[in-house]
Parts: C-alpha cells; structure tokens; sequence
C-alpha cells in the first residue's frame, strides 16, 4: 500500500493520477475535503481508502505490514496564515509522528519542505541538509519556519546516527503550478488567477517592486510544472537507495512578467500587463527571487529535462483549464 497524506490536494492528487497510470490502486489518501469542491481533485481515481488526518496513526497502525511507503504532502500550506498553533499542529506534530512510526515500523517516506524554508535568499539556495547549513536559513514566514523546523529535526536525527526510515526525503518544492490547483483559492499560482481574467479581456494586474535592483514585474521565482514534481516522487518511489534533502525546482529563475507573457500566448491573446503596489503586509516577507540548485538531485541520478515555463503554462492552459473538466 502507498499512502498520500494531502492526497486531495495540489501535488497530491497529481501524484495519486501518476500512479493510477502505472496501474497502482492500492492507495490510502489522508486528506480533509470540506464543503468545496476538493473533491474533484480525485473524481476519477480508484483508491484503497480516504482517511481523516485525526485517524491517520491509528488507520497506520492497523495497516503498518502493508505500507511500502508515506508521501506526506498533507500541510497548511498558506504562507499568509496567522495561527501558527494551527501550523504547528498540522505541519510539525503530525510530520514527526509520521517520522517517527516511519522509523519504527520500516516504512519509506517522503515528504514535503518548501523553498520557503530559504527566506529572503540572502543564505542561497542550496539544498545542504547539514544541521551547520541549515541554521543559516531565516524563514519569511510561520509556514517556512514549520516546514524548516522538520527539515532541521530530520537533520539531527540523521547526523546522530538515530533509527531512521529505510528511505526518506525531503522536497524542497519552489513554485508549483499546474492543474487540480483551484481549491487553494488566493494560494493558487498566478496562472490559475490570471486564466478568467484574461480570457474577459482584462490585463494582467501584477506587484510594482518595492526594490530598485528590480523591475515593476519583474520578481524573479524559479517556476516548476506540477508533473515535474510528480517525476521527482516517482523516480524516488523507483530508486528506494536514495535519501536526501533536495530542491524541487527547475534551475532557472524567471519573471511574473514572463509567466504573464506565457499565459497571454496559451490562450493567444495580445499581452496587456499593468502593476499595483503590493500590499503592505506582504512587503519584507515577499521572495523576491528563487532559484533551486540543482546538483544534489542531478548528482543523485535524476536525469529527466525539467518543462520549460512556456510549454508547461501552455500545456495548462489547453489542456486543462480552457477545458469544460479542468480537472485532472
């Protein structure tokens, strides 16, 4: 059995597609669904079970000899919520326990950090998962300090030489875009937010930069297509040898403009961009450029071409979200 914790969600319900086209059906998915409409997300898969996060130790237990492995992709993940005693119980408790019974009961597991983890850039972006390297990130926000307090735990536990999963990884995702995004609501990417205003004829609305060094739009991320993430996971679900903190990203950092440029070319329409000051609550926590290095990962043996930004905006603006089911 594999199990997905966050298997509704973005990166999760991609990754549970991935595995329904290999013909793998025995997977458990750990996810809340709500009154929305998260639940199309795995409209079309076949799954063993969906369980509540409250019962997700329990559901383990009674399940530990057939695990192979835990994707745990399941966190808060908005980097502009408040209550951090929610952060903490969703993303630090849970991710622990999940390592811990990993630990114990032999089960591989990989599981999500976040670029968020490497603050305002300042310290790089190098995926060095020593304790020495790592207490020099400074976090933006509660969301990348939770998801920096794992990867610094996990840390430890492996320089100490304490019990560990047979294989376990932490993912660094940068920005993530691609389909079965629509319940993240002001979280989704900004393709997702600029698709229906667009093809209304309106122009992209994009931040003005508050920092001289950079142009009105021209706020550099390192962009990566969600079915690039999904082929990290798969080809460490296939390689069981390889532990490691690593950077999901492409390697390349580029522009909201260029991102906005793309979106205007899928639905072949003339660009139209305007910029707005960006609210002041997110000014001293904005990222003002990410860029994944990528030799850890390359180094380690994946050798899949990341999509470049057009045809990955392309592919999801055709082939999903000007679709009648944008789902995948």
């Amino acid at each position: 059995m594999i199990v997905v914790t966050g298997g509704a969600g973005f990166i999760g319900s991609n990754l549970v597609a991935a595995l329904a086209a290999r013909g793998i059906t025995n997977v458990a998915v750990i996810d809340r669904f709500g009154d929305g409409e998260k639940w199309q997300n795995l409209a079309k898969r076949e799954l063993a079970t969906l369980v509540a996060p409250e019962n997700a130790l329990a559901f383990l237990d009674q399940h530990a000899a057939e695990i192979d492995v835990i994707f745990h992709l399941g966190a808060i993940s908005a980097t502009t919520e408040r209550d951090v005693d929610k952060i903490v119980a969703n993303n630090v408790a849970l991710t622990l326990d999940l390592w811990r019974w990993s630990s114990w009961r032999g089960a591989r597991l990989i599981y999500a950090s976040s670029a968020a983890t490497y603050g305002d850039g300042s310290a790089g972006f190098d995926d060095d998962g020593s304790p020495e390297a790592l207490a020099t990130l400074r976090p933006l926000n509660a969301y990348g300090w939770s998801k920096h307090l794992i990867d610094r735990r996990v840390a430890r536990v492996v320089t100490e030489g304490d019990i560990v999963p047979p294989q376990w990884a932490g993912l660094k995702f940068f920005n993530v875009y691609g389909p079965n995004e629509r319940h993240k609501d002001d979280m989704m990417s900004v393709v997702a937010k600029l698709h229906p205003k667009l093809k209304a004829g309106e122009p992209a609305r994009l931040f003005k930069s508050h920092r001289p060094e950079f142009e009105d739009g021209g706020q550099l991320r390192d962009f990566i297509f969600v079915d690039d993430c999904v082929a990290v996971m798969l080809w460490l679900y296939d390689n069981p040898q390889v532990s490691g903190l690593f950077n999901v990203g492409t390697g390349k950092a580029r522009s909201f403009k260029d991102l906005a440029l793309a979106t205007f070319a899928a639905l072949g329409l003339e660009p139209r961009v305007e910029y707005f000051d960006m609210p002041a609550e997110l000014q001293g926590k904005y990222q003002y450029f990410t860029e994944a290095r990528t030799e850890r990962l390359r180094a380690a043996g994946f050798d899949q071409p990341f999509t470049e930004l057009e045809e990955g905006v392309r592919r999801y603006v055709q082939d999903f979200l000007s679709q009648p089911d944008p789902y995948r």
